[in-house]
């Protein structure tokens, strides 16, 4: 036994000292805690997707470019296909990110946001400076700015995770004309609204834009993303992508996926429709405050602390997000579900809400 043996020596301090990202999984539960799409998977798109899936699928390296995937995502949004690069989820191409221009430089994110990115910030060694939004949520474009001008990267989120409300466009345009460095945004849930910002690609070379198929198209699971920049930035993110990082059978079914996109698009008015029915309701109940959205989840807080709330929902069969974050100290957030798991998702809120009044 080696007892000189510390990987811990031989590690960034702040890489030693980052605390990973944690997704809590619980059997049995109405999950409303990830975001994603909680309609089943369209059969009609499955029999596709197992009707191409050739023994060749499995035993072959599969496009490292993924050219069919990009040519339907050039089709669909009217850009040209060395604008567009594929990930294994929106994640590595956040770090992607990160190691091509973050790498022992300065990083400013409006917070607060998803977690991922100041995470991967700091994995690839770059000083995070956060631009925290005004009380509102709203973005605070001068801080941005002004901190934006010698940082390497600025990323922001719209519709924004978790607060749920979007950027407009003026706003944007200012960072982009002020900021000389890639702004990131992501656009993950811009199917459920907000502002769609792919036509400013054209006329600003620093603008890098992230969607997935994760949230409105039902493939969480296999894990697809993709950015929209120009050559100045493609350019070097290509250097530091991996060759084969999105696997042959995700690339086929997300080309699939596209190809029958109008399904989802009954989908996601359905999820639309009920994320306004969960607000309405959410806004009728004594004691909570819920903030509007863009995306297919809602913030809200009670007047009782977001821990006692999380765990009666848990006790209930009911998993929502909570958060350490104190930018959002209190609130919790809870994706838009099937009616009636937004229904159940109501009647044990209130539950809870009523045994914690009981106790005071």
């Amino acid at each position: 036994m080696n007892d000189r043996f510390d990987p811990g020596r031989l590690v960034r301090d702040e890489l030693r000292n980052l605390t990973p990202y944690e997704a809590e999984d619980y059997p049995d539960v109405i999950k409303l805690d990830a975001n994603e799409n909680p309609f089943d998977f369209p059969e009609e798109i499955r029999q596709a997707i197992i009707a191409k899936s050739g023994c060749r699928l499995f035993t072959r390296y599969p496009d490292a470019m993924a050219r069919d995937l990009v040519r339907e995502l050039a089709d669909l949004h009217g850009i040209a296909a060395d604008q567009i690069l594929t990930g294994n989820g929106s994640d590595e191409l956040i770090l992607n990110l990160m190691l091509a221009f973050g790498a022992r430089n300065r990083v400013v994110i409006a917070v607060p946001t998803f977690s991922m990115y100041g995470i991967h910030a700091r994995v690839a060694g770059a000083k995070v400076v956060e631009a925290p939004r005004h009380r509102d949520f709203d973005l605070p474009v001068e801080d941005i700015t002004r901190a934006g001008g010698d940082a390497a990267l600025v990323v922001l989120c719209s519709p924004n995770n978790p607060t749920g409300n979007s950027a407009t466009a003026a706003q944007l345009e200012a960072i982009l004309e002020s900021c000389p460095c890639p702004v990131v945004v992501d656009q993950a849930y811009v199917e459920f609204g907000g502002t769609d910002f792919l036509p400013l690609l054209e006329r600003y070379p620093n603008l890098v834009i992230l969607r997935t198929f994760s949230k409105a198209f039902g493939l969480a699971g296999l894990r697809v993303g993709y950015l929209f920049a120009g050559p100045g930035i493609m350019q070097y993110l290509l250097k530091v992508k991996q060759p084969f990082n999105v696997n042959a059978f995700s690339q086929l079914a997300a080309a699939e996926v596209l190809r029958h996109r109008n399904i989802f698009k009954q989908q996601i008015a359905e999820i639309i429709a009920e994320r306004e029915n969960l607000y309405a309701a959410l806004r009728k109940m004594p004691g909570v405050t819920v903030y509007s959205s863009d995306a297919n989840y809602l913030l809200f807080k009670t007047e009782y602390p977001a821990g006692d709330i999380y765990n009666g929902l848990l006790e209930r069969q009911v998993l929502v997000r909570k958060f350490n974050d104190p930018l959002i100290e209190g609130c919790l957030r809870v994706s838009v579900g099937r009616p009636r798991e937004n229904k159940i998702f109501l009647q044990s809120l209130q539950q809870v809400i009523g045994v914690l009044e009981e106790k005071k």
